[in-house]
């Protein structure tokens, strides 16, 4: 069993990369939530602007924790690094998706979700054993 875990086993060593990783994922099964919600109730599409926010929110607070409980120092310098690359792609994703030009409103999300991820790093950090 121990060899099978040893030869199945993938940890990424990059904090960032990390926490990129469990924010995406935890973005994915929030948009398959939604998804359902859309599916299974009444709920039209221009309802979901809220429940997007929540979920990129809770996504990036998630991976900031997990770039920082990885990083072991500097909480807040590996979430927000985490949250600013998450922000960055979910906006070119945006640009390339829906032809969305960049304006100020994407800088205050930037900045938000490099606010968000830090706070999460800042928990994460904490939260390693001595």
């Amino acid at each position: 069993m121990q060899l099978i875990r040893r030869m199945v086993s993938f940890r990424m060593s990059n904090p960032v990369l990390s926490g990129l990783c469990h924010a995406f994922v935890w973005m994915m099964l929030g948009a398959l939530i939604l998804s359902f919600f859309l599916w299974m109730t009444g709920m039209r599409e221009q309802d979901l602007s809220l429940y997007t926010y929540v979920v990129h929110g809770l996504s990036l607070l998630v991976g900031g924790f997990v770039s920082g409980k990885r990083s072991g120092e500097r909480g807040w310098y590996h979430g927000g690094i985490t949250g600013i690359v998450y922000g960055l792609i979910v906006l070119l994703i945006g640009f390339l998706a829906l032809d969305a030009s960049f304006n100020w409103k994407d800088s205050l999300q930037l900045a938000s979700a490099f606010l968000i991820s830090a706070l999460g790093g800042i928990f994460g950090v904490n939260t390693r054993r001595s």
